[in-house]
């Protein structure tokens, strides 16, 4: 069904991420070639052919606006203020060994702020989706408000390289840490799915290093977790987006301020 110019961004978003997903679906299983990246990255044909996709779903709908995405890179009229950010695949090694833990993330920056996004999971038959006002889950035809909890204690962190804020925080340590394992139990599922997961209740946190400047990866599921009512900040608390300081996003303030400790406690260790 055609989209026209004038629906909401956040259902836009949706339906480009649920392009996505389609294709992701459809290639699964099936040998796809591999293209190399950086060292120890690659897309396959399935990150290429969704990215294809969700771009289509965006041009038609908002033509004058410009497109970064994982694969293509930027692309449409430059210095417009709104700009799509779009992650095809996340989890492409996952996906490559028949794993089916992955999601399609797009979302809508305008100026400084994301103010729309989805995060499809392909195999779960889920959309995780924000207007920028509350974070709802859409599954069998319904939408249902996200309500974030840390009831499970289950934490996922992110172990993929870079490292920037290393040595004075390795994901790693975080897991060894007695006072991580007296709090919460680990989760590795090296998708941002789980960031989406976070703000529906379904984790207790995330935690990942890296520089989440203009990252297509992080920008769908930080804003999720926003809009859901999550306390997300960089490693050490600062603002998510200032640098390269990575990132806790957490369902209530009370885990957060735990990680956040967790986290400046690595660092007083190594400084």
């Amino acid at each position: 069904m055609p989209i026209l110019s004038g629906e909401s961004d956040a259902r836009l978003a949706v339906a480009a991420a649920r392009a996505g997903a389609a294709v992701v679906r459809d290639l699964y299983g099936k040998r796809l070639r591999h293209y190399a990246k950086s060292a120890g990255d690659f897309a396959t044909e399935a990150d290429l052919a969704a990215e294809r996709a969700i771009v289509d779903v965006l041009r038609e709908a908002r033509p004058e606006d410009a497109v970064t995405g994982e694969e293509s890179g930027a692309t449409g009229v430059a210095g417009t203020p709104r700009r799509w950010l779009v992650d095809p695949l996340c989890g492409t090694l996952n996906y490559a060994v028949h794993t089916m833990l992955v999601g399609v993330n797009v979302a809508l920056r305008v100026g400084d702020e994301v103010t729309a996004a989805a995060t499809a999971d392909p195999f779960g038959g889920e959309v995780f989706w924000t207007d920028g006002t509350r974070t709802r889950v859409h599954r069998d035809g319904t939408d249902e408000t996200a309500v974030p909890s840390a009831g499970s204690a289950l934490v996922d962190v992110n172990l993929d390289p870079p490292f920037p804020n290393a040595p004075g925080f390795r994901a790693v340590r975080l897991l060894g840490d007695p006072g991580f394992a007296e709090r919460f139990r680990p989760r590795v599922v090296s998708s941002t799915v789980a960031v989406a997961w976070v703000a529906a209740g379904r984790r207790a946190a995330y935690v990942t290093d890296g520089d989440l400047r203009e990252s297509v990866h992080f920008a769908a599921g930080i804003a999720l977790c926003r809009a859901a009512g999550c306390t997300v900040t960089g490693l050490y608390g600062e603002p998510v987006h200032s640098g390269a300081g990575g990132l806790i996003a957490a369902a209530d303030a009370r885990t957060h301020a735990a990680l956040l400790e967790l986290v400046k406690n690595q660092r007083d260790r190594t400084s």
